[in-house]
């Protein structure tokens, strides 16, 4: 019998759902080395490598069979192979650019525990797609917005949500386009560093993201009567002032976000926020060169810095905070717990904090490896995120699934019962 490996779903499957692999026709307990490797757009190479060793029946199914000490994980790790993909170069970030094109799944069963690769038994290819079928992908390029807005199969209005993501700029839309896979509109809204948006985070105006909630309010698409925020780091405390500022917002989840304005000046009408001040002498360099910039922000509490604090009491909406307890870009938590306390203070619904132990800052959609360190733009050196590899993915896969039941219970809509099928 020739070695197979075999996967299910076959051929493809959406980059969030869980594959089953298994290898058969191998020797029984055989020792084989299991590795998978993927390239981003850029061509830069992810990989990642696990010995097992075969049943008695020559079987080896990642669901039953424990990883061996020896590779990028051990035990029981049936999604081992994807979520501790690592990068050949170092400080690079598995992102995807064109959700309309999969991501190429290799996976390759060699002979023995050898750090050299034995011999090849057996190959396979899978595509890890993001957009399902059905999904309208729809560019927006009205007034000044600079968005993709994404509308799920079949006929609307679903419930509305835009999504925010942090320093990196320009316009990722993996998230929005996974989240529409799963039945809601959402518009992936670039705020700098795009087309002929601003190139640098100077200030922003909240004029500019009430044009984007307006043209969601309005879209025929869209079930009222308000919409849905979501923002990772950056992203976050533009949510928040969005939430704060702006009619129509019904609901906002934060990933690892900020209740302080930060990194620029934010206006709207009269109002003026200044960002939350910094100390660059509180950057650590560990060892390995790498900054730590946990301790660069001041605390909102105190002094002047009481001005960058959103007023998010003025919000109508409810909260989520999704909270990386290892997040080391800033303290995630500690903003999380002074919202809600605010929000109390004022009367209001407190906010619903869900805290991971062991996630880092970039909590992303499931089975996205850990980025331990990258580049920071603000920073202008690489940095530590923090997080734990099999931690921060079963973050991942938790916060997916406590992101998309916040809103579908504040958007008034309810699940429509879509399986996440292609």
């Amino acid at each position: 019998v020739v070695p197979s490996i075999r996967l299910s779903p076959a051929a493809r499957s959406l980059f969030d759902e869980p594959l089953a692999i298994s290898v058969q026709g191998l020797d029984p307990w055989q020792k084989v080395t299991l590795r998978t490797s993927l390239r981003d757009e850029a061509g830069e190479l992810f990989q990642a490598c696990a010995r097992y060793q075969a049943g008695e029946d020559g079987e080896l199914d990642l669901a039953r069979c424990p990883a061996l000490p020896g590779g990028s994980f051990s035990g029981l790790e049936p999604m081992g192979p994807l979520w501790a993909l690592q990068p050949q170069k170092p400080f690079r970030r598995l992102v995807k650019r064109d959700v309309q094109s999969p991501f190429l799944l290799q996976l390759e069963v060699f002979e023995g525990h050898g750090d050299a690769p034995g011999q090849l038994l057996a190959q396979a290819q899978h595509e890890r797609v993001f957009l399902r079928d059905g999904v309208r992908r729809v560019p927006v390029r009205e007034g000044r917005i600079r968005a993709t807005l994404f509308l799920p199969p079949g006929n609307g209005p679903f419930p509305g949500i835009i999504d925010l993501y942090g320093t990196g700029g320009g316009l990722p839309e993996y998230r929005a386009c996974l989240l529409a896979n799963c039945g809601f509109a959402v518009l992936a809204l670039a705020y700098y560093g795009y087309e002929d948006l601003p190139k640098e985070m100077k200030e922003f105006h909240l004029e500019y993201f009430e044009e984007a909630v307006n043209y969601m309010l309005q879209h025929t698409q869209v079930k009222g009567p308000g919409i849905g925020l979501l923002g990772i780091s950056k992203g976050g405390d533009l949510c928040i002032s969005m939430a704060s500022f702006l009619k129509g917002i019904t609901a906002t989840a934060l990933i690892n976000g900020s209740v302080a304005n930060v990194g620029a000046v934010l206006r709207y009408k009269d109002v003026t926020i200044p960002p939350l001040g910094i100390n660059i002498q509180r950057i650590k360099v560990n060892e390995s060169g790498i900054a730590d910039i946990i301790d660069v922000l001041n605390n909102p509490l105190e002094g002047p810095d009481r001005q960058s604090f959103i007023p998010l009491e003025k919000a109508e909406c409810r909260f989520l905070f999704i909270v990386g307890q290892d997040d080391r870009n800033w303290k995630s938590e500690f903003f999380a717990v002074e919202g809600s306390k605010r929000l109390q203070a004022h009367g209001k619904e407190k906010a619903e904090i869900v805290c991971y132990p062991g996630a880092g800052h970039y909590i992303e959609p499931p089975f996205f490896p850990m980025c331990a360190a990258s580049i920071h733009l603000l920073v202008g050196k690489h940095v530590v995120w923090g997080g734990e590899p099999k931690a921060h993915c079963e973050a991942q896969i938790d916060a997916w699934q406590q992101i998309q039941t916040f809103f579908h219970k504040h958007l008034a809509g309810k699940p429509s019962g879509i399986s996440n099928k292609l």
